[in-house]
């Protein structure tokens, strides 16, 4: 089969791979149709991944049809499905409490295992959920919305609050989007003036995270009380420890983005406030669930959000162009 391979840091090449085996029991073959790339993708290519060895089939956002099942298997052949691509040990503390979004040992397809951009998968039955009614192309983009859908399941806070978020990127996007369809009134905050107009462009009031004085414009779009909700998406430890002044009395900062340094905020403040930290990480069924519904009905604008196109076998030139060449570029997905 044909795969896209990350040799190392700045080299991905286009060649043959062995095609998987029959599935065993309790795994299936999938045909990969879909593949939407992930920032994720863009730090392999580039190197700035801290769990990665190298060769790597990169991909995690994926969209396919079954092609075989092994055994004990309900999903039939011929079904459209998504991948979930975070394998977890089902023993663990966070597994055993129903969390294996964050299980102890996860491992994601195209980052700790080969990934999907390749032709054909083998994936365990209970990662893979039915998109009956979505093409494909829109299937591919589930996961990546399911993060956002996730962080705005754990914020906790009831309908009506008002929300920042702020990363007008792809998964700050997600987030915004399913903060809105939580009935909270969300506003955006990015540095970009082309991703804040994008962002206006699906109806989202937005700061310019780039003024003087950010702070004082979320006190002005808030009557002075800051937001009960604040999403951090931007994988900034800058913007991170800024959002603590953005938080309201009572409310929450939600960290969506992952990165690899430390944090520092003010204690007094951070009591004064009696505010709340949240982590949020990947997604569980329950929220890959409720992105499709929303999508079968026309909740979530996918078609403004998938911005580029490519093919499997062009995909080396266009990942390494878009890795650098960020204008315009909200997520990019390979067609097979």
């Amino acid at each position: 089969m044909k795969a896209l391979v990350c040799r190392k840091p700045g080299e991905l090449i286009f060649e043959d791979h062995p095609a998987p085996g029959p599935p065993g029991a309790g795994w299936v073959l999938v045909s990969i149709s879909h593949v939407g790339i992930c920032g994720t993708d863009y730090h392999i290519f580039e190197g700035k991944h801290p769990y990665l060895a190298y060769p790597r089939i990169m991909g995690h956002e994926l969209a396919g049809t079954v092609t075989a099942v092994g055994e004990c298997v309900t999903i039939e052949v011929g079904e459209r499905v998504v991948v979930n691509p975070y394998f977890a040990c089902g023993q663990c503390i966070a597994c055993r409490h129903g969390k294996p979004n964050c299980c102890v040992s996860i491992e994601v397809l195209g980052v700790h295992r080969d990934g999907g951009m390749c032709e054909e998968l083998l994936v365990p039955a209970g990662n893979l959920y039915p998109v009956a009614g979505l093409s494909l192309v829109d299937a591919a983009a589930v996961e990546f919305l399911a993060i956002g859908a996730h962080a705005v399941r754990r914020s906790r806070l009831a309908e009506g609050a008002r929300t920042l978020v702020i990363g007008a990127g792809p998964i700050g996007l997600g987030t915004a989007l399913f903060a809105r369809i939580a009935g909270q009134a969300v506003t955006v905050m990015d540095m970009s003036r082309e991703r804040l107009d994008f962002a206006e462009g699906l109806g989202f009031p937005v700061v310019d995270g780039a003024s003087v004085s950010p702070v004082d414009l979320v006190r002005q779009r808030s009557d002075g009380d800051c937001f009960d909700l604040v999403f951090d998406a931007t994988g900034s430890r800058a913007s991170i420890e800024a959002a603590f002044a953005y938080v309201a009395h009572g409310g929450a900062l939600i960290m969506v983005s992952v990165i690899k340094d430390e944090i520092s905020f003010s204690d007094p403040e951070f009591h004064k406030r009696e505010m709340m930290l949240i982590g949020s990480r990947n997604a569980l069924r329950v929220d890959f669930d409720h992105v499709i519904a929303a999508m079968r009905d026309d909740a979530v604008p996918v078609a403004k959000l998938i911005t580029h196109q490519t093919t499997l076998q062009d995909s080396p030139h266009d990942i390494s162009r878009w890795a650098h060449q960020k204008s315009g570029l909200i997520k990019a997905m390979i067609a097979f």
